[in-house]
């Protein structure tokens, strides 16, 4: 497990996120608090290096879901990546309702599922294809939660990584599933790509999950 935290003095610990796999057919600020528009209280000072004419959001900035934030980080050594993310929805289900027919740990079973949907755009130089988008979900007690894969496709969600050829200026809408231990809640999503990072954050309203209605099947045509 990854231990990390969102605030200077907070301990944090990712559920066991192993990949699911299919059994049937196949400090130091509160996240919860509330604002009335995107606040930051970081330095505007570039924390990487990124393309001339690229704004990077102050570190410690507070936003709303629907806010957009860009961010750099280093997907692995010698290469920054930078982003443009929006968190457009989040979502709350069960794991009866939407994983009955995928293989759970107990750990797992005792979770609560939140859909994070995200709107991403590679605004750096870099190839970000197949990389993990870089965002954790935090719980009630500011833990961060790393997003869980699925071995085979996953409808409702598929938390896939970045898509293949995203090059720079490429788009993608993703979607990212976090199991909050212990039926916990999702207080916030978070930005930080390493220990010293004053994170970056999104709040907002946690819908339920609804599946979306079958297609209706085409009418035979009359004789």
């Amino acid at each position: 497990m990854i231990r990390r935290s969102l605030g200077r003095a907070a301990v944090a610990l990712t559920l066991a996120a192993a990949v699911l796999t299919g059994c049937a057919d196949d400090g130091d600020p509160d996240p919860a608090a509330e604002s009335s528009g995107p606040t930051d209280t970081g330095s505007a000072t570039p924390y990487l290096p990124v393309p001339d004419g690229v704004e990077l959001t102050p570190q410690g900035t507070h936003l709303k879901v629907g806010d957009t934030a860009v961010v750099a980080y280093e997907p692995r050594q010698d290469l920054v990546g930078v982003l443009e993310l929006t968190v457009t929805k989040l979502e709350e289900t069960t794991t009866r309702k939407t994983m009955s027919a995928w293989q759970l740990t107990p750990q797992q079973e005792a979770s609560t599922p939140y859909f994070v949907h995200v709107a991403a755009k590679n605004v750096g130089e870099t190839d970000l294809s197949r990389r993990p988008v870089p965002l954790y979900a935090v719980n009630e007690d500011d833990l961060l939660l790393e997003a869980t894969p699925f071995a085979s496709s996953f409808e409702p969600c598929p938390s896939t990584p970045l898509p293949k050829g995203f090059t720079p200026g490429a788009e993608a809408d993703v979607c990212l599933v976090y199991l909050a231990p212990d039926h916990g809640s999702l207080e916030a999503v978070s930005f930080r790509p390493e220990e010293t990072f004053d994170p970056i954050y999104w709040t907002g309203d946690v819908e339920k999950y609804v599946p979306p209605k079958p297609a209706n099947s085409k009418k035979k045509n009359k004789r």
